[in-house]
C-alpha cells in the first residue's frame, strides 16, 4: 500500500492549525468566561482552574502545529530528503544513498496537486529529476534526456537528440572479453552524465550480452519530459511507460548527504557530494 505522505502532512497541518485558530478566537474565550462565572459563584479554585484548562486536542494541536507547519513549508517549497531504492541510476547513485532534492529549483509548486505557483526555471537536459511517472503514485528518479518538442533516438547504446549525436566517451570496459559492464560519459548542454550498461543473458541464445535496454525513437510532446536511468540496460523509464507530465515534476536532485545500506549497518558519509 502506497502512503500519500504529502497529503497526510497537508491534512495534519491544516487540522492542527484550524484547532489552534479556533481556540485562539473562540474556545479560549469560552473557557475564560466559564472560569469567571464559577469564580463569581464562589466555586472551588480547582474547579475554576479546571475550567480554564485546555482540552487534550487543543493542547496537542498547539504542540504539533508549529512543527508540522515548519516541516510542511520546508518539504513543500525548499528541500526534501529521499532514499535511492534501486540500481537504475548507477553508477552515480546507488541503493542506500540518501539524497537532497531541491523543491524550488524548477519553481514553487502547489503541494499535493503540483501546479506551478512561481516559475523559476525549467528542467534541462542532463538534470537528475525526481517525479511521479504517469499513472504511478511512487517517486522515481531519472535523468532528463528530452525536453518538450525534442525528438529522441536511442540505438546501439547511442543517444541522438533532434538529429544530433550526444557526445559519448567510453571510460572503461569496452568489450574485448565479455566485460560485466561498460561505463561511458555523455555530454549534454551543460551537464555530464556517467552511464553504464551491464551484461545480461540473451533470452534466445542464453549467452551473455551487453544489454542496452529498450531502443527506439520518441517525440516529446509539449508540457512533458523524456527521462532515462543512467543504468541504461536496467531501468524502467520513459522508454517503457512514456513521458513525464510537467505537473508530475517534484524537484532536482542536488546532493548525496548520507549512505545507509540497511538497519544492520552504520550510516556512512563517504559518498557525500553534489550530484552531476
Amino acid at each position: 500500500m502506497n502512503i500519500d505522505f504529502p497529503l497526510i502532512l497537508l491534512v495534519a497541518t491544516f487540522l492542527t492549525g484550524a484547532v489552534v485558530l479556533l481556540d485562539r478566537f473562540w474556545l479560549a474565550q469560552r473557557r475564560q468566561l466559564q472560569a469567571q462565572r464559577l469564580a463569581a459563584q464562589g466555586a472551588y479554585e480547582d474547579d475554576v482552574n479546571a475550567a480554564v484548562k485546555e482540552s487534550f486536542w487543543v493542547e496537542q494541536s498547539k504542540s504539533f502545529f508549529p512543527v508540522l507547519a515548519i516541516v510542511f513549508v520546508l518539504r513543500s517549497f525548499i528541500a526534501e530528503p529521499f532514499q535511492i531504492p534501486s540500481g537504475s541510476m548507477e553508477p552515480g547513485l546507488i541503493p542506500g544513498d540518501f539524497i537532497l532534492v531541491s523543491k524550488f529549483h524548477f519553481g514553487l509548486r502547489m503541494p499535493v496537486w503540483g501546479q506551478t505557483l512561481v516559475p523559476i526555471q525549467q528542467p534541462q537536459r542532463g538534470d537528475v529529476m525526481v517525479f511521479f511517472p504517469p499513472d504511478d503514485p511512487r517517486y522515481f528518479i531519472k535523468r532528463v534526456i528530452g525536453l518538450p518538442g525534442d525528438q529522441v533516438r536511442y540505438r546501439d547504446r547511442q543517444l541522438w537528440i533532434n538529429g544530433e549525436r550526444v557526445s559519448t566517451s567510453v571510460l572503461g570496459g569496452e568489450p574485448r572479453h565479455a566485460p560485466t559492464r561498460v561505463v561511458a560519459e555523455e555530454q549534454f548542454d551543460a551537464a555530464k552524465a556517467t552511464v553504464q550498461w551491464v551484461t545480461a543473458l540473451d533470452y534466445q541464445t542464453q549467452q551473455p550480452v551487453l544489454w542496452a535496454g529498450p531502443e527506439g525513437e520518441w517525440q516529446v510532446p509539449d508540457g512533458h519530459y523524456f527521462t532515462m536511468g543512467d543504468n541504461r540496460g536496467n531501468s524502467a523509464d520513459s522508454r517503457s511507460w512514456g513521458m513525464v507530465p510537467e505537473r508530475n515534476v517534484v524537484g532536482k536532485a542536488v546532493a548525496i548527504w548520507m549512505h545507509w545500506d540497511s538497519w544492520g549497518s552504520l550510516p556512512s558519509f563517504k559518498r557525500n557530494g553534489w550530484i552531476d
